[in-house]
């Protein structure tokens, strides 16, 4: 009698444990994925470009700068361009060589500021000037070359909260023509090395 009492008493404490065990460890349940993750971009009901935010969190590529004194004083783009690419998308070039549909590519300008500091002479970034994104989309842009868009918040804080998309001639044309597969890869090594690491893992 005392045996079924205890081994009755063993089962009550044995599912106690256990549903302690969950009420302090639901983590350790798989969870519904999360659908409600914002875009990287949003866009208004006509296509405008709203403002990214949190790209100063992503991969930062590189800061490529043309400066005037260097170009006659009619340098194209003047300013440094700090580009950052989502981490998702640089993901997929280092595992794949190429760009994935979706991939958001940021640049934040900045002026050339001072010329010499303690290291030495050279150029130096200065204030911020300005903010441009290129979206490649081909559900929004399958018309685009390479179903790249390319948006521009201005070039004079403060910015527009909104852009509408440039004209195809303005961007796409130029780097249709100069950049690989729209993109001037050669300009930032990080990207070009993960776009050789990943077209090695293909081969």
């Amino acid at each position: 009698m005392k045996s079924k009492w205890f081994l009755g008493l063993s089962l009550v404490a044995g599912v106690g444990a256990l549903g302690l065990w969950f009420l302090t460890n639901q983590s350790a349940v798989a969870q519904p994925a999360k659908t409600d993750a914002k875009p990287l971009v949003e866009f208004t009901a006509e296509g405008k470009a709203k403002q990214p935010v949190g790209y100063r969190k992503w991969v930062f590529i590189g800061a490529p700068v043309t400066p005037n004194d260097m170009n006659d004083n009619e340098a194209s783009f003047p300013e440094f361009h700090n580009t950052y690419m989502d981490p998702e998308s640089f993901a997929y070039v280092e595992e794949h060589g190429e760009y994935r549909d979706g991939t958001v590519i940021v640049k934040e300008l900045t002026a050339v500021g001072a010329k010499e500091m303690s290291s030495g002479k050279g150029y130096f970034q200065g204030a911020f000037t300005g903010l441009e994104i290129s979206v490649k989309d081909s559900k929004k842009y399958p018309n685009e070359p390479g179903n790249w868009a390319y948006f521009s918040f201005g070039h004079k804080y403060p910015l527009k909260a909104e852009a509408a998309k440039n004209g195809a001639a303005s961007c796409n044309s130029c780097h249709e023509k100069n950049a690989t597969n729209f993109v001037f890869s050669d300009a930032y090594p990080v990207l070009k090395d993960a776009l050789a690491k990943g077209k090695a893992k293909k081969k």
